[in-house]
């Protein structure tokens, strides 16, 4: 059972367990927290972090304020919530949309980002034609409900071998599409064609990085992934084998070992 907060007019539901070293996962749209149980029950047995899941403002049980969340919001939601928590820095663990709010936060707050990993996500903008598709997503959430959503996006967010070999995943991303607020859906879609181009930070980035991106992912591809990485001084890369855009879903024991392995060496 999560806990909730007053953050920026929303209540933000969120977990918070552990103690150590303060780390955030950062879920992808349209999912909720609950994306990252299998990693935040591993991590937590090591007893060396701080693991907060949050769900942004119009999924999972957060409320939803105003018909657009941009990144920008989620990345003062993020600051709220750490104020919240008494944290002033932490590891922010981004998986696409996630990793989205993450380029907003270390704009706004890079004193506040003690390490990052940047999963199945990327730096640039929107092009005209994913502007566009981003308002037809956000239509059909507000007419058609999240039933739609999940066929709409399922095909594109996990590999077909994913699909093929682990059937049980399709169907816990579809529950967790289904948990959404359809008004969030497209508020979100509609903040995300909004945002930013955030190549320009990559170069001044001093924390330690990884980039991690699914061997299949046809959202953000393996070499879109480690074009951008190879701009970030210092920055791990790592590739999950036969996974698609929700990597940490799809290959959960390879993903955690990645994380695993750069937590260890780096904090």
């Amino acid at each position: 059972m999560g806990s909730k907060a007053s953050i920026n007019s929303v209540e933000l539901a969120y977990e918070d367990h552990g103690i150590g070293i303060p780390l955030f996962f950062l879920h992808a749209f349209p999912l909720n927290r609950g994306m990252w149980e299998r990693q935040i029950s591993a991590l937590l047995d090591e007893q060396r972090y701080r693991v907060v899941a949050p769900d942004w403002r119009g999924f999972g049980e957060s409320s939803l304020y105003g018909n657009l969340s941009t990144m920008e919001t989620f990345a003062d939601d993020l600051a709220g919530l750490m104020d919240h928590l008494g944290m002033q820095q932490a590891v922010l663990c981004g998986l696409s949309m996630g990793g989205y709010a993450v380029f907003a936060f270390l704009r706004k707050y890079p004193h506040r980002v003690g390490g990052l990993i940047l999963a199945d996500t990327r730096p640039g903008a929107d092009t005209e034609e994913a502007r566009a598709n981003r308002e037809n997503v956000a239509r059909i959430a507000e007419q058609q409900g999240t039933d739609a959503i999940a066929d709409l996006q399922l095909p594109r967010l996990i590999s077909d071998y994913t699909r093929t070999h682990s059937p049980e995943v399709e169907i816990q991303v579809r529950q967790l599409i289904g948990a959404a607020n359809p008004l969030g859906i497209a508020a979100a879609s509609r903040g995300m064609a909004l945002r930013a181009d955030s190549t320009d930070l990559l170069s001044g980035i001093s924390c330690p990085t990884l980039v991690i991106v699914g061997e299949h992912d046809a959202l953000t591809p393996p070499d879109v992934a480690r074009a951008y990485a190879e701009q970030i001084p210092g920055a791990r890369f790592a590739v999950i084998p036969q996974a698609g855009h929700l990597s940490n879903l799809e290959h959960p024991q390879a993903f955690l070992e990645v994380v695993q392995n750069f937590l260890r060496t780096a904090f």
